[in-house]
């Protein structure tokens, strides 16, 4: 897959997730088979302002390369101006991808993230001002439409890639629908044949079986893990072995589940200090053990633990107790 001067060397993205694709769960996913990386949505206007939170979202490792870094905003003006910031300060980023599918009323009631859907003008206009005033390749994330009965997504691509998008990341969902119900791949397929440049299919992708239906189902050319990635940065791994041998992976046995545990609760400590790093952790505790053995326990625990030595005791007895 190549977008822009950008050669993807497979069809495997992370997808941008609010308050999970930080640097140390990129990082993981990386080392399990992504492809391409996208980091947490951040604000145009939080960096225009100096925002002392912004700048920690954009913290890139040179290790987790490509990168797509993702702004979003609805000001063409403050949009333009600090991509170009961000390139000239020399952020290690390879491609800058425009958000305009977030669907949480904090963002579309200021008129950005999905809500540009509704205004295809300005949407446009965004896509142009930036594709001319910065050298790496620019991108749209998207969704099938706004409202409910919308299905825009097509036309809206078609549009932008006329305006310098260099790929189209596409939710088979509305805005109205979030996450709920099934993900419509037809809207895919119909984005796919609408234009040139890279498509990556977004939406209801948990497992090996499911990515290789996108792939045949809307010949795609990238398919985006997100939700199923979360607790899970093995699914990059299960899904590249059976797309290219046939392979059906187990999943993690307790040993190495509680070892990832442990090396994400430490990299998130060293990055974000004891007491933000392990509160954070406690979300991908729950995610990492559902579905494990005599688990629902230590989930509940996890919510009292302040401490990275509290996270190894409480995994060690997790271990102890499972395997009694």
């Amino acid at each position: 897959m190549r977008i822009g001067t950008v050669e993807v060397k497979g069809p495997l993205v992370l997808g941008p997730m609010a308050g999970v694709t930080d640097l140390p769960f990129r990082l993981l996913c990386k080392e399990q088979g992504a492809d391409l990386i996208y980091t947490e949505m951040i604000s145009a206007k939080g960096i225009y302002y100096n925002n002392k939170n912004t700048e920690s979202l954009l913290q890139v490792d040179e290790r987790e390369r490509p990168v797509a870094l993702q702004l979003f905003g609805a000001d063409p003006d403050i949009m333009s101006e600090m991509a170009l910031r961000l390139c000239e300060e020399g952020r290690p980023f390879d491609i800058l991808d425009i958000n305009m599918g977030c669907p949480v009323p904090k963002v579309t009631g200021n008129g950005e993230g999905s809500a540009l859907m509704k205004k295809p003008k300005l949407a446009e206009k965004i896509v142009e001002k930036i594709a001319r005033k910065i050298p790496k390749p620019v991108t749209v994330k998207i969704r099938k439409g706004f409202d409910s009965k919308e299905d825009t997504a097509a036309e809206l691509a078609k549009r932008l890639e006329a305006c310098g998008a260099a790929a189209i990341a596409v939710h088979g969902r509305t805005r109205e629908e979030y996450y709920s119900g099934k993900a419509d791949w037809e809207c895919i397929r119909r984005v796919k044949e609408a234009v040139a440049v890279p498509v990556i299919g977004s939406g209801d992708v948990f497992t090996p079986e499911a990515a290789k239906r996108m792939l045949l189902e809307t010949g795609c050319d990238g398919i985006m893990l997100a939700r199923g990635a979360r607790g899970n940065p093995w699914l990059f791994t299960q899904v590249k072995a059976y797309l290219e041998k046939g392979e059906k992976l187990e999943k993690p046995g307790i040993d190495e589940l509680t070892a990832m545990i442990l090396r994400h609760g430490r990299m998130q400590v060293e990055l974000k200090g004891e007491y933000l790093g392990i509160r954070e952790m406690r979300k991908h505790v729950a995610w990492y053990t559902a579905g494990y053995p005599e688990s629902a326990a230590l989930r509940r625990r996890v919510n009292e633990v302040e401490a990275m030595e509290g996270l190894e005791r409480l995994l060690q007895g997790y271990k102890i107790q499972v395997d009694a």
